[in-house]
């Protein structure tokens, strides 16, 4: 299977810093459709985010599950699958295996699915969720940002919907 792996502050929701109620949760502008595109040429959707917040005490593990349901229904209403979420609940000083750029996130993933890695993609708002997708040996990776590039990515681009024009196939 091949799989789109996204990050979700900054690439999913517009990043409010520390989102863990659905009043502060905002879709990306095109992010609905940018994943119905994914879909369509048959890839497996999974969100890798590091969730500090729970181990620093800004919010809970079911905070987050809550709000992740929540965020999950609003795709099933809309035709759109997530295969599954990943989270690393840990704090940065930790130093655990699976905090983004170190790759426990996606080694889960493909423990669970048959994942062809060199035929998926990571996209991410920041270099550590770049430096995890190679660090995991994806080849493909897409830098979203509307006012920086990342040197490491194999593309930038402003918005998520831009993606749309580099995944053809």
């Amino acid at each position: 299977m091949k799989a789109i792996f996204l990050d979700r502050d900054g690439i999913i929701n517009i990043d409010h810093s520390y989102v863990y109620k659905k009043e502060n949760f905002e879709f990306c502008d095109g992010v609905f459709e940018a994943l119905k595109h994914f879909i369509s040429l048959g890839y497996q959707l999974f969100i890798v985010t590091n969730q500090s917040g729970i181990g620093r005490g800004y919010y809970t593990q079911e905070d987050f599950e809550k709000l992740t349901s929540w965020m999950l229904d609003e795709f099933t209403c809309k035709d759109l699958k997530i295969t599954k979420v990943y989270y690393c609940a840990h704090a940065p000083e930790e130093k655990c295996e699976c905090r983004k750029p170190e790759i426990g996130m996606f080694q889960k993933a493909q423990e669970e699915f048959e994942i062809d890695i060199k035929n998926s993609w990571m996209i991410g708002d920041k270099p550590s969720d770049i430096q995890a997708g190679r660090n995991a040996g994806i080849a493909n990776t897409i830098f979203v940002n509307k006012s920086s590039t990342c040197k490491d990515a194999s593309y930038s681009v402003k918005s998520i919907l831009d993606t749309i024009n580099i995944i053809k196939y």
